[in-house]
């Protein structure tokens, strides 16, 4: 189930990217210590009050030409409006109501979608009377709230979550595999959906951002029931839109949310680049299952060893997804599509494996007996139980006497052990160390 998302949106300078930083830095900071990882600032996930959310922050699109903030104001607006379930409109109390803010107002109003007002650079009691200006722009009782100091954060996520639209079943069956095609634009997804299917169902050419919207299309083969999500790249709205290319991962990102598996689509030809690593970086911090998917395997030149070196650079590139088998394609030529489906199918059942815990903690203790954790200043880590806790991605807890005592390399090592063991080709799989509650001194 896709979380709601919430859009920060306003003028430069009034600290949106702050607030962002405010909402999602305990999530963000918690992340593998991973190489590879590609990472921007312009998506994040939030919790408030066991809500989780989705965050834009639109402050980290740049727009180029002519006009340039003016430009920047409407189109972060824009890509709000297109995007988000709530919206949470800035403005500076320092400054006042300005021209801009007006603009963006009016923008929103049209919109329809809810809008929290945050007034911002409220530091202290001395400037509560600040906020009251703002009632000016229509949107209701501001809030005031202090990015630096923290100040009103706890207020704002509570206006935002009440607004938040209620949560809904999945409209599939759990015997269901969603699948979604990511990638940068013009990568060939229109084309590999429609290959996939066997008939035209998706509008495909050869200028990039074709794709308006992210499109479910519901099919059955060999007596497995499919759902794929054909995303959109990029939308084609003149040089403002070519010139976001960030908005490729805004679009992306419902369609992992809503995914078993994600499919990450590198173009054969082109080869990798920043962007491709991007998208998937985000995939695999959402705990999907992977597949990477080599399309226009056509049209490269190549010889005995080519696609033994491709896998080379792909596996240099994506350090963090060493877990996903690649799968090389041509959506024209239908050439090796067959193995497509089989793949996805595997990697999903991996992503929901549950093991047993009793061949859990077996796998476990002969790990640490072959290899004992390493000591630090006279300590050792002790590892007295294991039990999985989830699926989607499966999740395992270590009980130990000291959690800090776990090292990242360690880590490592007992999920290979855990994978040499029990599979979980194409799927993330997270480990935590909690401490045992006998052994709190």
């Amino acid at each position: 189930m896709a979380r709601p998302v919430l859009a920060i949106v306003g003028r430069p300078n009034v600290g949106k990217s702050t607030i962002f930083n405010r909402i999602v830095g305990d999530r963000m900071a918690i992340v593998e210590d991973k190489p590879g990882v590609t990472r921007d600032r312009l998506y994040g996930v939030g919790e408030w009050l066991n809500t989780s959310f989705s965050v834009i922050d639109t402050g980290g699109i740049e727009i180029d030409g002519e006009d340039a903030i003016l430009k920047s104001v409407r189109v972060q607006a824009e890509l709000a409006i297109e995007e988000a379930d709530v919206i949470v409109f800035m403005v500076d109390a320092k400054a006042g109501v300005t021209p801009s803010d007006e603009e963006v107002a009016q923008l929103l109003f049209r919109s329809k979608k809810p809008v929290v007002l945050a007034v911002n650079k409220v530091d202290n009691l001395a400037r509560q009377d600040d906020i009251y200006e703002f009632y000016s722009l229509g949107f209701g009782d501001p809030v005031g709230i202090s990015g630096s100091h923290g100040i009103g954060i706890g207020d704002l996520l509570e206006v935002v979550c009440n607004l938040f639209p209620d949560k809904t079943d999945d409209e599939y069956g759990e015997e269901v595999v969603k699948f979604a095609l990511i990638g940068r634009p013009n990568v060939g997804k229109s084309s590999m959906t429609n290959a996939i299917l066997g008939e035209e169902r998706v509008i495909v050419s050869d200028v990039a951002g074709t794709t308006r919207d992210a499109i479910d299309t519901p099919f059955e083969r060999d007596g497995q029931k499919f759902v794929i999500i054909d995303t959109a790249g990029m939308r084609k709205r003149g040089k403002v839109y070519e010139n976001t290319e960030k908005y490729s991962v805004m679009r992306a990102m419902k369609a992992i949310e809503r995914a078993d598996v994600v499919l990450v689509v590198i173009d054969g030809q082109e080869g990798i680049i920043d962007q491709d690593k991007h998208i998937a970086g985000y995939a695999h911090e959402a705990g999907k299952a992977i597949v990477i998917v080599v399309n226009k395997w056509d049209i490269v030149e190549k010889d005995d060893k080519t696609m033994q070196h491709f896998t080379t650079t792909i596996r240099d590139h994506f350090l963090f997804l060493s877990y996903a088998p690649i799968v090389f394609v041509s959506a024209k030529t239908t050439q090796r599509l067959h193995k497509l489906l089989p793949v996805i199918v595997q990697v999903a059942e991996n992503h929901a494996l549950r093991v047993q815990t009793h061949l859990l903690n077996d796998v476990v203790s002969d790990a640490v007996a072959y290899n004992p954790p390493p000591t630090d200043k006279g300590k050792r880590l002790r590892i007295n139980y294991v039990t999985q806790v989830a699926v989607k991605p499966p999740v395992f807890v270590l009980f130990v006497n000291e959690p800090e005592l776990m090292h990242f390399s360690y880590e490592r090592y007992l999920d290979n052990k855990i994978r040499a063991a029990f599979g979980f080709e194409g799927t993330p799989i997270r480990i935590l160390s909690r401490r045992k509650t006998s052994d709190k001194e």
